[in-house]
């Protein structure tokens, strides 16, 4: 066994090309055992374990920066530097990060939970070597998927401009592999890597040039025919023409050629763009088989590749979302759903199947989601913006110039609102409602439960008065009854669940059971409290609180949303301009830090959101009174 023996990515240096080869094999049995546990990102690692290894085998890290585009893929460089013992704490609370993480490892430069940022990234370090002049070698290694974003092909620009050196490794693992054009493409990737045959290149046309009256016309017919023949035979030639050589495609499973393309690469003074294509799940079957199940996966039997569930859990909010949306569609055939690259964790595929024509994911592209679903408003249509809450953040900039200044009626399905588990800090959808309800001419609003999302869509469909967003958990279901008649909630209505005395809970979403909860352990202690599903966070119920008010009821705001700048700021923001000053107002939310991964519990119960911490501070509010609780305070 050789794996055992890896502690470092040094350890590797001594080793045969053959010796790799078995390690890489160990290391594919080990993640496939650890994962089968623990869950997480199988597919995709299985994929880079030799380009990983390559990468650890030809260059100093960490004083050669590797960078990893979306850290979801670097479970073998956490292996190889120094973290194999603790995987199976694996995205659980105070555990292994699923993702690159600067603090558990000086191997970590870059860490990502949202893609395409590698080559920004790679540019910045580039850039900063050769200012410090400093001799490091930089390595972006990015997925064809992620391509589709702006900002990389941004990147790529720049760095073609600047012709710093650097190396980008495109891992293509889904889309098609141009023809292979044979020998030819592989001989002209291999000379134009090498020095001596650039050398000799330029030597030639400057003495071609030097030819009395004819040598200007010889040069310029050789150019013309070595771009022809760059046309004719180089798949590459998009990256050539942005300033990159480009070399591949290369089998990434192939340990001696990947070598090889990477030596040929230092060789280069400026960028290379290095076309890798390799197997999603590559060495477990169910894994290559499906990669998208098992991208990101959840306990298994490695035998059968049985995924184990928990036995008679209800549906997730994701399911009611895309079922619903297939009802509504049904009865209005101007609706359209957008993804930016999620249909499968947005809920969209059996709405796929039943209108794939109306169904459209522009690949991983906010910014251009969200301002064509201004312009498809505009036209009359009913698009559906399906996204993760951290992902729309990406879009900040379409929905205020695009779509609120326009008012245009975009529909806004919010996905992983609120914590989200063990993908942890980069993927928690905690700040949506901070950087939307402070927009113009926006509605917000967060169902208490499954069949409250089934109305607010209704509501949401049904309302023409411009952009309007339901922001949903990723939970499953409270398991309600679910109404077969929708009918649209009034825009700013919120809802008593439970009437009571001198204090009130006013909740959102999962808030609104957990506010109940803490009534329920009150009433032991003989307090009867109200509970308010505040289900709109924009326009709020400004006579419900008025009503509140002037009844002298002590209001607490629990909301699993940043602190700062969310629903409980709102209603602090609209005593003040009553000039209701007497009023005790207490709000409770995510505080101003990053929760990291673990469970939902874990994350809640780190943001001191739980039943404990809200009667306590619930006891504390006092007339006159507006506190911010912080989770070390109650």
């Amino acid at each position: 066994m050789l794996l055992p023996q890896i502690h470092q990515p040094s350890d590797l240096k001594d080793l045969t090309t053959e010796q790799l080869a078995d390690l890489a094999g160990e290391i594919r049995q080990f993640l496939i055992e650890k994962l089968s546990v623990t869950g997480g990102h199988l597919a995709s690692n299985l994929g880079v374990v030799e380009l990983t290894l390559a990468l650890h085998y030809l260059y100093d890290s960490p004083k050669d920066k590797m960078i990893f585009d979306v850290g979801h893929q670097a479970y073998v460089h956490k292996v190889l530097t120094g973290r194999m013992d603790r995987f199976d704490t694996l995205r659980k609370y105070q555990g292994l990060c699923g993702f690159v993480k600067r603090n558990e490892s000086e191997h970590d430069v870059w860490e990502a939970g949202h893609s395409s940022t590698s080559l920004s990234a790679a540019m910045g370090m580039a850039l900063a070597r050769d200012f410090k002049k400093e001799d490091n070698k930089v390595i972006a290694i990015i997925g064809d998927g992620a391509l589709t974003g702006g900002m990389a092909f941004e990147a790529l620009n720049h760095i073609g401009h600047e012709q710093r050196k650097l190396t980008v490794i495109l891992n293509d693992n889904e889309m098609s592999i141009a023809p292979n054009v044979g020998a030819m493409h592989k001989y002209l990737g291999k000379i134009r890597s090498d020095k001596n045959y650039l050398r000799a290149k330029d030597e030639m046309e400057s003495l071609i040039k030097k030819i009395p009256a004819i040598g200007d016309k010889i040069a310029k017919t050789a150019e013309k025919l070595k771009d022809t023949l760059k046309y004719a035979m180089v798949s590459g030639v998009l990256f050539e023409e942005l300033g990159f050589t480009y070399l591949g495609p290369v089998d990434g499973h192939d340990l001696p050629k990947l070598l090889e393309t990477l030596q040929q690469a230092d060789n280069v003074e400026g960028p290379v763009l290095i076309h890798v294509v390799t197997i999603k799940g590559k060495g477990y079957l169910p894994a290559e088989a499906d990669s998208y199940k098992w991208h990101g996966i959840t306990p298994y039997k490695i035998e059968s590749g049985q995924v184990l569930k928990a036995a008679g859990g209800h549906p997730m909010y994701t399911e009611v979302f895309g079922q619903t949306l297939i009802e509504l569609a049904e009865q209005d055939e101007r609706i359209v759903a957008v993804t930016p690259a999620m249909p499968g964790g947005s809920g969209l595929f059996p709405f796929a199947a039943r209108f794939p024509d109306r169904m459209i994911d522009v690949g991983i592209a906010e910014q251009h989601a969200a301002t064509m679903c201004a312009a498809l408003a505009m036209e009359g249509m009913k698009p559906v913006y399906a996204v993760y809450s951290t992902f729309m953040q990406r879009a900040y900039d379409q929905i205020v110039h695009d779509i609120c200044r326009h008012n245009a009626n975009v529909m806004f399905a919010i996905d992983r609102a609120g914590f989200v588990g063990a993908d942890g800090e980069t993927h928690q959808g905690v700040y949506d409602i901070a950087f939307m309800r402070h927009i113009p001419n926006i509605v917000i609003m967060m169902p208490k439960d499954e069949n409250e999302l089934r109305h607010m869509m209704k509501t949401a469909v049904d309302y023409n008065d411009g952009p309007i967003a339901y922001r949903y958990p990723r939970i499953s279901g409270l398991g309600v009854p679910l109404d077969q008649v929708l009918t649209a909630i009034p825009i700013g209505q919120w809802e008593t669940v439970r009437e009571g005395e001198g204090y009130a809970i006013l909740g959102s979403g999962p808030m609104v059971q957990l506010g109940l909860e803490v009534a329920d352990e009150l009433k032991r202690d003989g307090m009867n409290i109200s509970v308010v599903n505040a289900r709109f966070m924009k326009p709020l119920d400004e006579q419900l609180l008025l009503d509140l008010a002037a009844k002298g009821t002590r209001m607490l705001v629990v909301e699993e949303a940043s602190q700062a700048g969310s629903m409980g700021s709102a209603v602090l923001e609209f005593f003040a301009s009553k000039g209701l000053h007497d009023v005790a107002v207490g709000i409770m939310g995510v505080p101003d830090e990053f929760i990291e991964h673990g469970s939902i519990k874990d994350q809640q119960r780190e943001a001191g959101l739980t039943t404990e911490n809200i009667a306590t501070a619930l006891k504390a509010l006092a007339p006159g009174e507006a506190i911010t609780f912080h989770k070390n305070s109650v």
